[in-house]
């Protein structure tokens, strides 16, 4: 076979499309949302969930932390949560509701093509972050300890020539790390696809798959979006969509899924790090898509049923 032209050229093209449309997102949103920082609006935004989160059993402080990570990834969040006096027992429901519900800017428009919608996936991470605390309030042991974290200070940006430098240099490595990631899944999927790979793979967890409700055609996808999260996979996925290799349904139940379980790796170790427990995270966001599935699909197949029923009748 010929590496060149059936697997590296491919890929190569695939890949400058891809991360061309991806950047296209994700830097000028960081840009505003930078902005937002700045001039006080996600701390203004973030006073009206004061009472929300003393209800959750959160400092009303750590309602900007929800709000930054709600716009950023987990590592803005992060850098807020490591300058803060928490307990063990608040940093694992915020490790939680922030791994739900974070950079929905970006990845709540990845999704958006590729099955679903924009405000459907959003409302959806938001409410089941926030559901997710609750329970949490209420299940946690009252006294888990101290976290593993030391304290340290949150870089001031003290004016808009600072902000704008921090943006570039922060662009920079983002394109840099996204060029190559992509790169890396096309090569992969190419790779795997020429050596008839993909069936083995996702016959190996299509146990899995049927129980969280998902269709043995989205296996890869599935791997892809545990291994490097929504934005990286969704980008991978429009191109299957493309191809045919997963049908719309397919692609809108797994996006469910993903929504509130994904980046099993990065984002769960991040936490981890801090002494939160792999368990409570696993096992919570595991739940969650079951659920989310599930609830899903039997919206369709009730939905599906109305529609048999108005067309008996006319």
């Amino acid at each position: 076979m010929n590496f060149k032209k059936y697997i590296l050229v491919p890929a190569m093209k695939k890949s400058g499309a891809t991360t061309l449309w991806l950047l296209k997102i994700i830097l000028p949103i960081s840009l505003v949302v930078r902005f937002l920082g700045y001039f006080g609006v996600l701390e203004f935004l973030a006073g009206f969930l004061d009472p929300v989160f003393m209800n959750l059993g959160l400092p009303g402080s750590t309602a900007i932390i929800f709000i930054t990570s709600v716009f950023l990834p987990l590592y803005a969040p992060l850098a807020i949560i490591t300058s803060m006096s928490l307990t063990l027992r608040e940093l694992t429901i915020l490790a939680l509701m922030c791994q739900i519900a974070h950079n929905l800017p970006v990845e709540s428009a990845v999704q958006a093509k590729t099955g679903t919608t924009f405000w459907g996936m959003t409302t959806l991470r938001i409410t089941m972050s926030i559901l997710t605390g609750y329970i949490l309030n209420v299940i946690l042991p009252a006294d888990m300890g101290m976290p593993l974290f030391v304290q340290s200070d949150v870089v001031v940006i003290d004016s808009i020539g600072m902000l704008l430098l921090i943006w570039i240099k922060s662009s920079l490595k983002i394109s840099i790390l996204i060029t190559v990631v992509i790169f890396s899944l096309n090569l992969l999927y190419n790779l795997l696809h020429a050596f008839k790979l993909i069936p083995k793979l996702s016959k190996g967890v299509e146990p899995l798959l049927k129980f969280f409700g998902l269709s043995a055609n989205t296996g890869f996808l599935w791997l892809i979006g545990y291994i490097v999260g929504v934005a990286y996979g969704g980008a991978l996925m429009m191109d299957q969509l493309k191809d045919g290799r997963v049908t719309q349904e397919e692609a809108n139940l797994l996006n469910h899924h993903l929504a509130v379980s994904h980046s099993a790796i990065e984002d769960n170790l991040l936490f981890v790090a801090l002494g939160v427990s792999i368990w409570w995270i696993l096992g919570v966001r595991f739940a969650l898509a079951w659920v989310v599935v599930w609830s899903r699909r039997l919206i369709i197949r009730l939905s599906s049923r109305k529609k048999v029923n108005y067309n008996a009748y006319f």
